[in-house]
């Protein structure tokens, strides 16, 4: 052991002896040669271990004392020790320790063997590589040799994915953009180098593409209104219509960030370096055989895809859909909606009606699937047949009335009476009631059945010119007052004209004068015109005939009657057509 309280005695000069001075000499020597065994702090150097505790590691670095390291250093995740005795490690010494020996740190020679790895590597603008470990607040953290380095979240990647998460793992090459061991500071970019590998892949994929070119690209994000692929540094457009012949809800339903596709260079804008992708055109096209497969008229079977208000689109294959319009549901039933007799994903058999190629077109029948209940109607309902049903709805026009399931019947708001003008059916009738009814027409084509309520009874004007003949005579009520005449009710429904000149012989300026409504009058009937419903009556051609048979009476008196009054009448009449 060396007396190094000797050795600085003998540097000061403590010593006169001649032996003495030799002796300090040797010391000297053999303390020189101590130091140069000393291992100096900060440096690297290797060591073997030859214990392992809880709580230390012994290794033998080459000295005459040990050195230490903590277990901790040793320990992974889990808390295990990942050294055992033999193993040849790098370490470095921080202090010394005169009673344990060397106080070592694995960890800190690790950190300085990372940091020249880096320094040789590059230095700032030089290419690392490294592996993204976990997220950080603005990024993500890489480890390089053991070193954790700063990636900005906008360095990643040309389009950062959404899904922050799986870039974790990735071990890639990076750009070192700032760099400072003082500090611990590394700041990377992988996006600068993708950015350079795709500006020289752009160059060689835009000499080469041309429009009608079958290519593979990479899906690199997909959107609503559909997916952006890489051709080699350049992205070209797929959108969501040219995806496929079949119907796309969604772009993610089919497509996938990553996910390799085919497809055809459809518009190719050299200048702009916009490019238009179409999956769907590298396959053929399904609508060239529709006239072949899906004649008019043929029945076919399919699934509802789509609801609208007005009808269901029914897919008969991929790219191949026809549309069933609510009118085509139902032979008796009124459809307002298609969501009321179908849901997406149901199967249906139904006609094809026609195809439009043009337009893409098919128009399906589902009602003409099964059999029309109204070629029946015309054999069970003929014309003059008597029904009776329940009024189901009313209009203006008329009201429908139910003959059976699913089979209404019109009678217009005209047919209602023969006499009485109605003009709402409302006026005489309410909603839910039991009505008897006439067919009067049976239109099969189009689906109607025409009704008639007055039809029940005869047209009173029918036999109005029996009842009515001219020369007879009529009472009536006064139904309403005009300056050119009074309407008189014969009956109901049935009604005359005295005109103001047929009122009396004196001249009467206005009939509205004459009479008051509900006056009874009697008058003679002129004429009769069942076509056009009218009567003709005058009370002055029947004051003349009663003149007429009284002074025909005073000469009876002095002999026989000659006539009566319906002779008298009648030659008034006869008398004023002569005149």
């Amino acid at each position: 052991m060396v007396d190094f309280k000797r050795l600085d005695a003998a540097d000061n000069g403590d010593f006169d002896d001649p032996d003495s001075e030799q002796q300090s000499n040797e010391f000297a020597e053999l303390y020189k040669e101590s130091l140069k065994d000393k291992p100096e702090r900060d440096k690297i150097i290797e060591g073997t271990v030859v214990r392992v505790d809880q709580e230390t590691v012994l290794v033998d670095i080459g000295l005459k004392s040990e050195g230490f390291v903590s277990a901790s250093e040793f320990r992974d995740a889990n808390g295990e020790l990942t050294v055992k005795v033999g193993d040849v490690i790098r370490v470095m010494m921080t202090r010394e320790d005169g009673k344990r020996g060397y106080i070592l740190s694995k960890k800190k020679a690790d950190y300085q063997a990372a940091w020249e790895k880096i320094g040789d590597a590059g230095q700032e603008g030089g290419i690392i590589e490294g592996t993204v470990t976990a997220r950080v607040n603005g990024g993500f953290s890489v480890d390089i040799f053991g070193v954790q380095a700063f990636l900005p979240a906008s360095q990643v990647d040309i389009r950062p994915s959404s899904d922050s998460d799986s870039y974790i793992g990735l071990t890639s090459k990076f750009k070192v953009i700032k760099l400072n061991q003082r500090r611990d500071n590394i700041v990377l970019s992988r996006r600068a180098i993708l950015d350079e590998e795709r500006a020289a892949s752009r160059d060689v994929t835009l000499a080469k593409l041309e429009e009608g070119q079958i290519v593979e690209g990479v899906v690199k994000n997909v959107t609503e209104y559909g997916a952006f692929v890489d051709l080699g540094g350049v992205d070209g457009l797929l959108h969501v219509s040219d995806l496929s012949w079949g119907r796309v809800g969604k772009p993610a339903d089919v497509l996938k960030p990553g996910q390799t596709v085919t497809a055809k260079v459809l518009k190719f804008d050299r200048t702009k370096g916009k490019i238009s992708l179409g999956v769907k055109q590298t396959l053929p096209d399904p609508w060239l055989d529709v006239p072949s497969k899906y004649p008019q008229e043929s029945r076919i079977s399919g699934r509802v895809v789509s609801l609208m208000e007005y009808g269901a689109f029914v897919e008969l294959e991929p790219g191949v859909e026809g549309l069933i319009h609510v009118s085509e549901m139902s032979w008796t039933r009124r459809i307002r909606r298609a969501a009321d007799v179908l849901s997406v994903g149901d199967e249906v058999e139904a006609v094809v009606l026609g195809i439009d190629m043009n337009n893409r077109k098919i128009s399906l029948g589902l009602k003409q699937a099964g059999e029309n209940p109204w070629m029946h109607i015309a054999e069970k309902y003929s014309v003059g047949t008597k029904i009776e049903g329940q009024i189901k709805n009313m209009t203006d026009f008329g009201m429908f009335i139910g003959i059976e399931d699913g089979i209404d019947g019109l009678v217009h708001v005209s047919d209602i009476s023969w006499t009485k003008r109605i003009k709402h059916p409302g006026d005489v009738y309410a909603k839910g009631d039991i009505v008897q009814a006439v067919v009067l027409k049976v239109d099969v084509e189009n689906e109607r059945l025409s009704l008639g309520i007055k039809q029940l009874e005869p047209d009173p004007w029918s036999i109005a010119p029996t009842t009515y003949c001219p020369g007879a005579k009529v009472t009536g009520k006064v139904t309403s007052l005009t300056d050119f005449g009074v309407f008189v009710e014969l009956e109901e429904g049935v009604e005359g004209l005295i005109h103001v000149s047929e009122l009396s012989r004196e001249k009467v300026p206005t009939a509205k004068t004459f009479a008051e409504v509900g006056d009874t009058l009697e008058a003679i009937v002129l004429s009769c015109d069942p076509k056009e419903r009218r009567i003709s009556l005058s009370i002055k051609a029947m004051q003349a005939a009663v003149e007429k048979e009284e002074f025909e009476q005073y000469l009876g008196s002095q002999g026989k009657a000659t006539s009566n009054l319906g002779e008298l009448l009648q030659q008034e009449m006869k008398n004023r057509n002569n005149n």
